[in-house]
Order: structure tokens, then C-alpha cells, then sequence
């Protein structure tokens, strides 16, 4: 478990500098990969490579009500049910392939408005 590769420890750096960006975001390890918490509680993201029988690296992240089923049924190959959380409407983003950082970044500034409190979501639409 956890992420072994160049391309993985490339995308968890990425990942880090969108994270930093967020009020009150917080990397500790979750389940054996890097996971980025809102105030060291509520998860934000967890960023994966070749778990739970799928392949490839990716982030898994909560959305808002109805987001997952737009997004996998318009970009089935990028996006996904992720397992465990998949029922509650996160999505899984593949970034092993081509990935516009900008828009990961605005999927997990969607993610920290589902995870986040409200002072902290005014926080981060007020900057």
C-alpha cells in the first residue's frame, strides 16, 4: 500500500501545493497514503496508487450532491466510484494520466466546501 512510484511521490507534491492553498489543511498519513485532513478531522483527500484492484494513481475526494454521477458518466476514463466512499458521492480522479492541475485544484476547493466548516469555507471564498 501507500504510493511507490516517481509519478506517484509527483503527484502527491502537486497535490501538497493545492493543499497548502486551503485554510487549515493538514497532511498526516490515513490508511497507509498520504490523506489531507480540514483541521485534522474531516478528510479532504486521500491520494492512492494501485489500491483496492484499481490501477493507476488517483485522488478520491467528496463532492457535492450529484457531482460524481455527471463526472463519471462524461469522463468515465478520469473519473470514478471510488470503493467504501463511492455511496456517500465521492468521486475518484485519475492523475496518471494527462491532468490539468488547475482543474484538480478546483475539484478539491469544490471537496474542502463539502468537508469543511462553514467558517472556514467564507474563509476560503472571501481570499
Amino acid at each position: 500500500m501507500g504510493i511507490k512510484s516517481a509519478d506517484a511521490h509527483a503527484a502527491l507534491e502537486q497535490l501538497r501545493a493545492i493543499c497548502a492553498e486551503l485554510p487549515e489543511v493538514n497532511e498526516r498519513p490515513s490508511h497507509h497514503t498520504p490523506t489531507f485532513f480540514v483541521r485534522d478531522k474531516k478528510v479532504l483527500c486521500h491520494l492512492w496508487e494501485d489500491h483496492h484492484d484499481v490501477a493507476g494513481i488517483y485522488i478520491w475526494c467528496p463532492a457535492q450532491p450529484g457531482v460524481q454521477a455527471e463526472l463519471v458518466d462524461h469522463e468515465p476514463d478520469r473519473f470514478f466510484v471510488p470503493p467504501y466512499v463511492g455511496h456517500r458521492g465521492w468521486i475518484g480522479v485519475r492523475v496518471d494520466i494527462e491532468t490539468d492541475w488547475d482543474e484538480i485544484a478546483e475539484i478539491l476547493a469544490d471537496a474542502f466546501r463539502v468537508a469543511a466548516p462553514k467558517t472556514l469555507v467564507k474563509q476560503l471564498d472571501s481570499a
